[in-house]
């Protein structure tokens, strides 16, 4: 995924607002005698960010590395993981569409001598813990050169199906035969084994980059002919491959859920009524393609983790506000409403001042536990939850999860 540039977005906001003093937390969910939500921890593979440590380690090495992260989401009182097995169009387990991942050993399309997903599903489930399988549908390299990627690699056999666009490589929406080849690819690891979710971050078009054009002239021309405009008909390819994983992950195994984690402005009010008092650069909607309040609404998915990276207070995005909107957008609806949260800029050098004070986490949580929607947090990423060099997990360990919880189902 590499999040880094999606979060970079969240970090364009400078503002920030005064919180309530450490120890103030407000009585949690939990003491209040709830002992079901969710507990996540996004665990990212995308350029060995938490795990492998590095490309090329021995497989033992890898295995030991994966159960210390599961050991350590149980040591902080969480219960799912998010566990990204798909982030460049490649594979963290034997797929029959996809080459394995060049982060397991540093060659793409290289066996690494065991399989990550089946272990890691087989290595939660014996922790107690829920094992999400986390996806990105149409990034392929992040790089731009086809000739890099193995000889066998879809991309190569398929190169109309191929876009270059800010640095990086990506499978082309607007393909029919693209939507069925990422659902296949993503489905086989479902028919595969028991994973308790289906999980796509928040990549679908790709983000903006000022001076390019995503370049899907020949597909618009194509297919695009019945939409009254070029981005009404990207929405609806996203739609598509959102309707269409959520079938197929029914059909395949009835008890898996399907949930995607956006970022977490759909729309400004300014640019619709219906959205949130924000003014962030970037609006899912519009820039993205990603109807993401629609997908609530219509119960299309599980679940939604919005990535609300900001502080209490920030001037173009406040986590408060941010928080209330996603909590009207999923009243009255099926889909279960958790909060992602920037655990990764808790005392990160950089990061605003709000975050450097351990306990502006554990306020986000006092916060969200107003909103009976709220059912949930997930945290960015593991290895911050792993190391948590500001104390702010520990913190919310200490404010809001003092006894272990069951995650939804």
């Amino acid at each position: 995924m590499a999040r880094v540039s999606r979060r970079a977005f969240a970090l364009a906001a400078l503002s920030l607002l005064t919180s309530a003093a450490p120890g103030t937390a407000a009585p949690s969910r939990q003491s209040r005698g709830a002992v079901t939500e969710m507990r996540g921890m996004w665990l990212a593979t995308v350029a060995n960010r938490d795990w492998p440590s590095r490309a090329g380690l021995p497989a033992s090495e890898q295995r030991k590395e994966l159960t210390a992260f599961l050991d350590t989401a149980v040591e902080h009182r969480l219960n799912t993981v998010m566990f990204q097995v798909r982030p460049t169009a490649d594979a963290f387990w034997p797929s029959r569409y996809e080459p394995w991942s060049q982060y397991l050993t540093g060659t793409q399309g290289k066996d690494p001598g065991w399989d990550p997903l089946g272990t890691a599903v087989a290595e939660a489930h014996a922790r107690g813990l829920r094992l999400h399988a986390w996806f990105n549908p149409y990034r392929i390299a992040n790089h731009t050169d086809p000739g890099r990627l193995v000889a066998s690699h879809p991309a190569r056999s398929h190169p109309d199906w191929a876009v270059p666009y800010g640095g990086k490589l990506y499978y082309n929406p607007g393909i029919p035969a693209v939507r069925t080849f990422v659902e296949q690819a993503v489905l086989d690891a479902v028919a595969r084994y028991p994973v308790d979710a289906v999980h796509f971050d928040d990549y679908f078009y790709p983000y903006p980059v000022a001076g390019q054009t995503f370049d899907d002239d020949d597909a618009y021309d194509a297919h695009g002919g019945d939409f009254s405009s070029r981005a009404a008909w990207r929405r609806d390819n996203i739609d598509r491959l959102v309707t269409g994983i959520a079938d197929g992950v029914k059909k395949l195994r009835p008890g898996t859920q399907f949930g995607i984690s956006p970022f977490a402005v759909w729309r400004n009010a300014a640019t619709d009524s219906r959205g949130s008092d924000t003014r962030a650069g970037v609006e899912t909607y519009d820039d993205l393609y990603a109807d993401t309040r629609k997908w609530v609404r219509e119960n299309w998915i599980d679940y939604i983790v919005p990535q609300v990276y900001w502080q209490i207070g920030n001037a173009a995005a406040d986590y408060a506000k941010v928080v209330d909107w996603w909590a009207g957008v999923a009243k009255g609806s099926r889909t279960r409403l958790y909060i992602g949260e920037a655990l990764y800029q808790a005392g990160a050098a950089g990061a605003p001042a709000a975050w450097q004070d351990p306990a502006e986490l554990s306020r986000h949580l006092t916060l969200a536990d107003r909103y009976p929607q709220v059912g949930g947090h997930v945290y960015f990423a593991a290895k911050d939850v792993a190391t948590d060099p500001a104390g702010a997990l520990s913190r919310v360990v200490a404010d809001h999860y003092r006894e272990p919880a069951t995650p939804p189902s």
